[in-house]
């Protein structure tokens, strides 16, 4: 853009994060107390950065205990008495397992969307699902390594949201991790690998983390509506208790039947301007503006 070089360094903030995007919530040290904690990152983590974001914070958060929820509610209260100011963040999707099968999950849905749901899952039956836990030596094959990280940078490529990018050593590593519960389920048609959905099973939910599609082909094949009750039978199967499915497409994911809770930001700006506008707007921002999808 013209004349960027001159107003560019006046938008681009230093910006520094609290949190992590491998997990559905900010891990917190239990055995830290709330206020200590705040006062620790208030004190350690501002440094010199513009901004400071601690990310991701439960509310009342259904998939946690009593005394987690307590733990990030206190937390984020020591927060804004520091100073902070909270925003929305983006909306979590989950599932409750409580249901005897797929078709009585789908009995709890309106009739039009229980009705799209089935004509959709009618296009497995010309797909090959397979699932192979992390570690498995079939994960290690570098042909099928290469084909799964394209299909994951293809949907990065499309995505209108964007966490952090995997680079494939670190992709590499997850498929390779003995340890930590994955479930890689993968989706051929005609022997052509079209989809794979890499889930968790952890703390008696499956947890869903990473996607790859190929396109026009998974649309074709109505994927992700496949893969969604795919992934709710898995976890009925093997006695889970909830399908947690992440925090995009919400709109999506509300058709096929998601319930959603909501998480926080906790943001320090060091310019008191900049503090003031925020706590201006701040009831305006959401994560997921259009709904997702």
């Amino acid at each position: 853009l013209p004349l960027s070089r001159l107003w560019r360094p006046w938008i681009t903030w230093k910006t520094r994060f609290v949190g992590a995007t491998s997990t559905e919530y900010t891990p917190l040290p239990a055995h830290v107390a709330p206020e200590a904690l705040a006062e620790d990152v208030t004190r350690h983590a501002i440094g010199d950065t513009r901004l400071l974001v601690v990310k991701d914070l439960a509310i009342d958060s259904p998939l946690l205990d009593d005394a987690a929820n307590a733990h990030s509610g206190a937390f984020l209260q020591a927060l804004l008495e520091r100073g902070f100011v909270e925003l929305e963040g983006m909306p979590l999707a989950w599932v409750a397992i409580d249901f005897d099968s797929l078709d009585g999950y789908l009995g709890r849905l309106s009739s039009s969307r229980r009705k799209n749901i089935r004509r959709k899952l009618r296009s497995r039956d010309d797909l090959q699902i397979d699932c192979i836990a992390t570690g498995d030596p079939a994960l290690a094959d570098p042909q099928l390594q290469a084909e799964l990280y394209a299909l994951y940078l293809g949907v990065y490529a499309q995505s209108a949201v964007h966490f952090d990018q995997l680079d494939l050593p670190y992709f590499q590593y997850l498929l390779a991790d003995s340890q930590g519960q994955g479930r890689m389920f993968l989706y051929r048609h005609q022997g052509q690998l079209i989809g794979w959905n890499l889930c968790y099973v952890h703390a008696g939910k499956l947890v869903d983390k990473y996607i790859g599609l190929a396109y026009p082909q998974s649309r074709e094949h109505n994927l992700y509506a496949v893969s969604w009750m795919h992934n709710l039978e898995y976890a009925l199967q093997h006695g889970l208790s909830h399908y947690v499915a992440g925090w995009t497409d919400s709109r999506i994911k509300a058709e096929l039947g998601a319930r959603f809770t909501s998480t926080r930001h906790a943001i320090h700006a060091r310019s008191p301007l900049l503090r003031a506008a925020l706590r201006k707007l701040a009831p305006h921002l959401q994560g997921e503006p259009d709904g997702g999808g």
